[in-house]
């Protein structure tokens, strides 16, 4: 955690306080209302978005019971939570809201498990896109699988098309009901140009606890002059930075000429960890700011009074007192599809003002805005936390630019050279004919990729993912807000 802030910033965030709340009030008040009135007093205290919420303004209620009445008019924590976002009924042009990421969670301990990379998961991670001809059916494409896992036992590999779980077609409304179910069986089938055919095959699958590790595949492919490291990275769980620095040792031990970086199934996730991989792909800027915080304005007006340095995120050269292993890199390829979210988008943005970045694959899903955990407790920090719920809350709490001040990209990061997945014709992840990949190493050697190869099979229309659906695995997030504004309004 960074400089814990001093005794004058809690009298510049006093300000800005709930003045008539009184602890007796939480400490009499059902369980209930106990959550109700934390998503209030942390949403009003931490949210993005909170000037612009007009029952989040510091002077909407006089008193704790004004308060509690409004808080009683929501029959469920997580109404109260959504009604409270930034959902305005003008909408971007994408048909999306503007706070599309916010996240609340009834158990804390599964919150903080998934920002580590562990869920319960039956080791398929899919794409969902509608089926040809559709506006409503879908169909599910595997994308990889994770190791170790239910799935990595059974007769199903990437760029296998399944239509329906436990016999049903899967659609926009039952998709999230149907592979939310801890087991189910799915059936699947194959593309005859836009037509969906079935072939019988089916697989059962059972979820559990599962650890993720991000580093799906490290190596490096020689060819011609030019060894390229390639790295196929699929979170920022920071539980795996040493492994992390582990595989750009190897890089440098092998004495890479090139670097493609694989982030088109990366949701996002810590920011630290965002900063110590651009730190291991450069190296040459260690201390130069990387990336900037813009918190809501009275949080940002106290960090600019007590501790400014705080909203920067700097280059390092060290993780927990171990060498960073950098590259020294001028120029670095990224793969990158609509899945390719937050985190994976700061790394790209961070660092172009310092390095040329070539971006290979499709456009992002533009997410430029961030999350903390808040908890039920005095500091809204895990300390002493509220033993009657479990609840949590990761709102969005600031939006993030880089050293330039650039971060309007929520239309997503458009690449340099586009190329599409194609749902007939995805390829082998590392294999050098894969065609994301492909077109990156054709880039770096200067050959001509096989166009014709490239462009063949089926774009569908993209619908979601499996991480996308799965809101917390689709975060930006920084690991502890200052213990100084962790702090109760009451």
């Amino acid at each position: 955690m960074k400089t814990i802030l001093k005794s004058v910033l809690l009298l510049f965030l006093l300000a800005f306080s709930l003045q008539s709340c009184e602890d007796q009030d939480d400490v009499a008040a059902p369980a209930d209302l106990q959550v109700k009135d934390f998503i209030w007093k942390g949403l009003n205290q931490f949210y993005l978005w909170q000037a612009d919420v007009p029952n989040l303004a510091d002077d909407r209620f006089n008193n704790q019971e004004a308060l509690n009445s409004f808080l009683r008019g929501y029959s469920q924590p997580e109404d109260l939570f959504q009604a409270l976002l930034n959902k305005p009924i003008s909408k971007f042009p994408k048909g999306q809201a503007i706070d599309r990421f916010s996240w609340i969670v009834s158990d804390y301990t599964v919150l903080e498990q998934e920002l580590q990379g562990t869920t319960k998961n039956n080791g398929v991670e899919f794409g969902l896109s509608y089926k040809p001809g559709s506006t409503t059916d879908l169909l599910g494409y595997v994308r990889y699988i994770i190791p170790n896992s239910d799935a990595s036992g059974k007769a199903i590999k990437r760029g296998d098309i399944f239509s329906a779980v436990n016999g049903t077609q899967l659609t926009v409304s039952n998709y999230r009901s149907l592979l939310s179910a801890d087991s189910y069986t799915l059936s699947f089938g194959t593309l005859n140009g836009t037509s969906f055919e079935s072939n019988g095959k089916t697989v059962s699958l059972v979820k559990s606890t599962l650890d993720e590790n991000p580093i799906f595949i490290n190596k490096v492919i020689t060819s011609g002059s030019h060894k390229i490291g390639y790295l196929m990275y699929n979170g920022f769980y920071a539980n795996y930075d040493a492994q992390l620095n582990a595989a750009f040792a190897e890089f440098k031990s092998q004495g890479i000429t090139d670097l493609v970086l694989d982030l088109r199934y990366n949701g996002g996730g810590s920011i630290q960890t965002a900063t110590r991989l651009a730190s291991m792909i450069t190296g040459q800027y260690t201390g130069k700011i990387f990336a900037k915080e813009k918190w809501n304005a009275k949080i940002n007006a106290a960090f600019e009074i007590d501790n400014p340095e705080y909203l920067n995120n700097r280059f390092v050269d060290k993780i927990d007192g171990s060498p960073i292993n950098s590259l020294n890199l001028s120029k670095v390829y990224i793969l990158t599809t609509s899945g390719t979210a937050s985190a994976s988008e700061l790394v790209i943005n961070g660092l172009v003002p310092y390095i040329s970045v070539v971006q290979v694959g499709e456009t992002t899903i533009g997410k430029n805005v961030g999350s903390v955990t808040l908890y039920d407790s005095p500091t809204f920090g895990k300390a002493k936390r509220n033993l009657n719920h479990k609840y949590a809350m990761q709102p969005l709490v600031l939006k993030i630019v880089n050293a330039a001040d650039f971060g309007e990209y929520t239309d997503g990061l458009k690449p340099t050279f586009e190329q599409l997945e194609r749902i007939s014709n995805l390829g082998v992840l590392g294999d050098t004919s894969e065609p994301l990949l492909s077109v990156a190493i054709s880039q770096i050697t200067g050959a001509t990729a096989k166009k014709s190869q490239l462009d063949s099979g089926i774009v569908l229309k993209n619908f979601t993912d499996a991480k996308a659906m799965d809101g917390v695995r689709n975060q930006m997030y920084v690991k502890d807000a200052p213990e100084g504004l962790l702090r109760s309004l009451k």
